[in-house]
C-alpha cells in the first residue's frame, strides 16, 4: 500500500496587489518536511500566489501517489473542490455569466488534478498552535513576495516561520466543501458548556492542557481566557 503524502502550499502578496510569490513544502505520511520550494511572481494578487502554489506542488509530487493538501486559501480550495465542474459546464463563466477569474490558471490545475488521489484540508493561518507545515509554506511564499527571489531546500534548511502571538493570531473557523476530495481542520473549541459569547476578554487556543481557577480542566486547543491570576474558561471570567 502506497502511503499518502503530506504536503501544504501557500500564496502571498504584499498589497494585494502588490510583489506576490508562492511556495510549498512537501513532507511525508508522518507529516514530517522533506523539501521545500518557493518562487516570486512580481506584481500580483494573492489569489494568484496561491493557485501558483498548488499548481507548482502539484505539478512536482508523483501523481501516482495519494497526496494530503494543506492550505489556508477557502477560494484555492473552493475553486478546485466546489466551483471547477460548474465553470466548465457553463464554458468558464460564473453563475452571474461574467469570465471565471484566472480560468487559465484554474484550468491548468484541473489537468493536474485529473485521474489523481488529492484530498484538500483546509487549515486557519496564523495560529498561535497552528498547523506547522501551513506555517512553513506561509514563511516561505512571504519571503519570496518580498525579495522576488525564489528558493528551495530539503529538511534540513526550512524556512523558519516568524512567531505568532495571541494578540495577532486569527480565530479558527471550520468550513467545509463538496467535490474533489475536501475535507476539513478541527479548530479549536471550547469545553462543553463553555460560551464565548460573554468573554469580556482577549481568548486564544490553549496551547498546553490546564486547569481553570473554577476548579475544572481544559483540554489543549481549548479556548481560553485571563482569569484573574491565571488562565480558564471564558464564561468563569465573566463570573469572575
Amino acid at each position: 500500500m502506497v502511503e499518502r503524502v503530506i504536503a501544504a502550499c501557500d500564496g502571498a502578496a504584499k498589497g494585494n496587489p502588490g510583489p506576490a510569490g508562492w511556495a510549498y513544502v512537501v513532507a511525508d505520511s508522518a507529516a514530517v518536511p522533506q523539501r521545500w520550494a518557493s518562487g516570486a511572481l512580481g506584481h500580483s494578487t494573492n489569489n494568484i500566489g496561491e493557485l501558483t502554489a498548488l499548481e507548482q506542488l502539484l505539478a512536482s509530487t508523483d501523481p501516482g501517489v495519494p497526496l494530503e493538501v494543506r492550505l489556508d486559501s477557502t477560494y484555492t480550495r473552493d475553486a478546485v473542490t466546489k466551483w471547477l465542474a460548474g465553470w466548465k459546464r457553463n464554458g468558464w463563466k460564473t453563475a452571474a455569466g461574467k469570465p471565471v477569474a484566472n480560468q487559465e490558471l484554474i484550468q491548468r490545475i484541473d489537468v493536474l488534478l485529473d485521474g489523481r488521489d488529492v484530498t484538500f484540508v483546509y487549515v486557519a493561518a496564523h495560529q498561535v498552535d497552528g498547523d506547522p507545515l501551513n506555517a512553513i509554506a506561509d514563511k516561505a511564499a512571504s519571503d519570496a513576495a518580498r525579495t522576488q527571489q525564489g528558493a528551495a531546500g530539503t529538511a534540513a534548511d526550512l524556512p523558519e516561520p516568524d512567531p505568532t502571538t495571541a494578540a495577532t493570531a486569527k480565530p479558527r473557523r471550520p468550513a467545509k466543501s463538496p467535490g474533489r476530495s475536501a475535507s476539513t481542520s478541527a479548530s479549536a473549541g471550547t469545553s462543553a458548556g463553555t460560551s464565548t459569547s460573554r468573554t469580556t476578554g482577549r481568548t486564544l487556543a490553549a496551547r498546553f492542557p490546564g486547569s481553570c481557577p473554577c476548579g475544572r480542566s481544559y483540554p489543549k486547543g481549548a479556548t481560553i481566557t485571563k482569569v484573574g491570576a491565571g488562565w480558564g474558561h471564558p464564561e468563569c471570567a465573566a463570573a469572575h
